[in-house]
């Protein structure tokens, strides 16, 4: 059983690294940072250890050991603390308020669900917590984990159903 440690450049900063396996790769986080007190539409990273879901994925099956499945452009995933589904995949148009999983910005093209407020689900303590692709000027996540596509690829390649992310707080220094 292996972690995949992720960790920001400093307090409250929104790009850090990750470690698994002895190798480092840039990331990007929440634009409120990393924090422990995370709620539904603070923008930040959850503090924590969290187990590995799936992957989700659009175009070529990623190489991974956990359960994937291809996105279809109807999914979404539910926001709304209030409704039954909250943290869930759901199917597009969804009533209660939901996110796109097909992206225009391919953000999505590669997903890795980690098990954030799921088991059980608590409303307005955040959902939707991926790891996922980032932008290519590494600019903050909504409150996700983001990676280089190369990297990810790897990473889900490296990683194994009973592993872990474990997102940490960052030492404050100064």
């Amino acid at each position: 059983m292996r972690d995949l440690v992720v960790r920001a450049d400093a307090p409250g900063a929104t790009t850090g690294w990750a470690e698994l396996d002895g190798r480092r790769f840039r990331c990007a986080l929440g634009h409120s940072g990393i924090r422990a007190d995370k709620t539904e539409g603070d923008g930040a990273t959850p503090v924590g250890r969290f187990p590995l879901r799936c992957v989700f994925y659009r175009g070529e099956l990623p190489a991974t050991r956990l359960p994937a499945t291809a996105i279809r452009r109807d999914d979404g995933w539910c926001d709304a603390p209030g409704d039954i589904a909250y943290n869930r995949l759901v199917r597009l148009p969804y009533p209660a308020s939901s996110e796109e999983m097909w992206r225009a910005d391919h953000l999505y093209d590669r997903v890795l669900v980690i098990g954030h407020n799921d088991d059980p689900v608590v409303p307005g303590q955040g959902s939707a917590v991926f790891v996922h692709l980032a932008h290519d000027d590494w600019r903050p996540t909504q409150g996700c984990v983001a990676f280089a596509r190369a990297d990810l690829e790897e990473i889900l390649d490296r990683l194994s159903p009973e592993d872990h992310v474990t997102i940490l707080v960052p030492e404050d220094r100064g």
